[in-house]
């Protein structure tokens, strides 16, 4: 099914009143659009950058029940999670893969074999044992037989259980793919600049498109403030009477989660491994991820800024003590790090420190009427969005139907078997590793793909040698999947931006030139993009010097952040833009 134009998709966003309009493009955002646009709502969304742009596109990557939840007595949670790791299993095949944990147990470890063996016991029951498999208790030969490069000092056994792997960026833009093609009119690179809440009547929300500069209204019966770490900023674009309510005090509370990449060659694991810190006891992971291996993650809150974060020196050194605490012989330093990035999990506010606060998520309208949904998790994304929008058609006065996202695959998802499609990819294509990626990538719509980078004499050729991404997939992101800039190819639609150390720079002139040939760019708009993506990349990917103080609240990034590419840009307008009539 073809995609809308995101031309198309702007003006529809004037041509109508909606009865939802979602504001924020996160994984939650993109959720809640879906289900009410599968449930014949009208339904809109705006987000100021990409879809997935923020924490949805820098978490940890696992969709998993959250074992480390049932320390702190948060069940429901853990049970809502494990099923909807079962859920997505089924219908996002390509995107949500099974993921087998070791979890070693040391001497003097702050959670002993017998406390992980009940912990994992209750895990199964939770997911009514429903789970790709039960967990087994491994012996210490056992544990480094599996994993020979771990610590075998003090190890006195381990246990195995089993979670899922994802592609945060991509189950983002699954959701909102999903959602567009349900009758959704969805704009990336639009924000909301002014709430305008009229009593009984709806609201008035100006938006500006921020490619073209263009600014317009659009028309809901319902705003649903779906902004995760910046829903307190969306919060303050509020115009009504009650607004002076609202704003007394914050709806997140900022917990800042750091990752490191280090290539699996020098942090060789050979399935994802569950480690508690020596530094200050809490859960960490070393995560498979192609070729890296993703270290992660800290917890701790922050008022620093959602669209500056970063990682900091210290936390990735405190990373990087933990890997090879755990990880003897590796002796990993700083410039074994290929990427290091952070993200702001949008919490509810709470006393509890931000490793035991919960990760349930609340749901309150404002006196305005402005519907705002914090807290969640990558996993629990669709949950979170069935009870949204149950909230708005009782806030509309509808009745309230069952929604459909729980048999209803995601884009892609309609694969009778993974491994089946990736044996007619290789026959199709000749190349392993390309096939694999695109059916992990694209799931049943591998073969619309392939036909781009099979069409004309460059459509094989590779953004980079080591991975599988060709400019083929860059034409067909631009015309089916909203990719409109360089950040949004090279980081998200790809990730080729966290794999490589220059952070994707080689691909860019080549991509770049792709790009002004698909959507008009002169030279100096190409070149405008090149600078604009430099400091996309700059500002996800610095690594800061020195931490603030927790709780400080940097004007962007904190002195002394050192990029890993330096440049600083803004973005001209369009050469010629399709604005939406108003």
């Amino acid at each position: 099914m073809e995609t809308p134009t995101r031309s198309g998709l702007l003006g529809a966003l004037v041509a109508r009143e909606f009865d939802l309009l979602v504001i924020g493009g996160g994984i939650t955002g993109c959720a809640i659009a879906r289900d009410a646009a599968l449930r014949g709502i009208p339904v809109a969304l705006v987000e100021k950058d990409d879809f997935g742009s923020g924490t949805s596109s820098r978490s940890s990557r696992l969709i998993h029940g959250g074992v480390r939840y049932l320390e702190y007595g948060q069940l429901r949670l853990v049970f809502e999670a494990s099923a909807e790791r079962r859920l997505l299993l089924r219908l996002a095949p390509h995107l949500v893969r099974p993921l087998e944990f070791v979890w070693p147990v040391y001497k003097g470890a702050r959670i002993p074999r017998w406390k992980l063996a009940a912990g994992l016991t209750l895990y199964d029951w939770l997911a009514l044992f429903r789970n790709i498999d039960r967990h087994h208790r491994l012996s210490p030969r056992e544990v480094v037989a599996v994993e020979p490069a771990l610590r075998s000092e003090g190890l006195l056994g381990g246990a195995r259980y089993y979670d899922a792997a994802t592609d945060d960026a991509r189950l983002t833009l699954a959701n909102a793919i999903g959602a567009i093609r349900a009758g959704a009119a969805l704009a990336n690179h639009t924000a909301a600049t002014r709430l305008d809440m009229r009593s009984g009547a709806g609201a008035v929300v100006s938006v500006r498109e921020m490619l073209d500069r263009q600014e317009f209204d659009v028309r809901a019966k319902v705003v649903v403030n779906a902004a995760g770490p910046w829903s307190d900023d969306v919060r303050a674009l509020e115009r009504s009477d009650a607004a002076a309510a609202v704003h007394s005090g914050a709806a997140v509370h900022g917990s800042k989660g750091s990752h490191i990449a280090v290539p699996r060659v020098r942090l060789p694991t050979h399935d994802a491994v569950t480690l508690i810190s020596p530094i200050d006891g809490r859960v960490l992971f070393a995560l498979p991820a192609g070729e890296l291996t993703i270290v992660g993650t800290t917890d701790h809150y922050t008022r620093q800024s959602a669209d500056t974060v970063c990682a900091s020196e210290r936390e990735v050194a405190y990373l990087l003590e933990a890997a090879n605490y755990f990880f003897p012989g590796r002796a990993l330093g700083r410039d074994d790090v290929v990427a290091a990035w952070a993200g702001i999990r949008p919490l509810a506010v709470t006393k509890q420190s931000s490793v035991t606060a919960s990760r349930e998520h609340s749901i309150a309208t404002s006196p305005s009427g402005v519907v705002t949904v914090t807290g969640g998790k990558l996993t629990t994304a669709r949950r979170m969005a069935a009870d949204v929008v149950d909230h708005a058609l009782e806030h509309l006065g509808r009745p309230v139907r069952r929604t459909p996202t729980a048999n209803t695959p995601l884009p892609g998802g309609d694969l009778e078997s993974v491994a089946r499609a990736e044996s007619e990819a290789t026959a199709v294509l000749g190349d392993p590793a390309l096939a694999r990626h695109l059916v992990a990538a694209h799931g049943s719509a591998w073969r619309v793909v392939a036909g781009d980078i099979q069409r004309g004499d460059d459509g094989g050729q590779r953004l980079h040698p080591a991975f599988p991404y060709t400019l083929g997939e860059v034409r067909y992101s631009i015309r089916s999947e909203l990719a409109c800039t360089l950040g949004d190819i090279l980081i998200r639609r790809t990730r080729l931006a966290f794999e490589t150390p220059d952070h994707a720079g080689s691909a860019v002139p080549r991509v770049a030139r792709t790009m002004a040939t698909l959507l008009g760019w002169s030279d100096a708009r190409r070149q405008a993009e090149m600078t604009a993506f430099d400091e996309e990349i700059r500002r996800i990917f610095s690594i800061e010097a020195s931490q603030p103080s927790d709780d400080a609240t940097p004007a962007g990034l904190a002195p002394g952040a050192t990029p890993f590419r330096e440049s600083s840009s803004a973005r001209p307008p369009r050469d010629s833009a399709p604005p939406p009539a108003t």
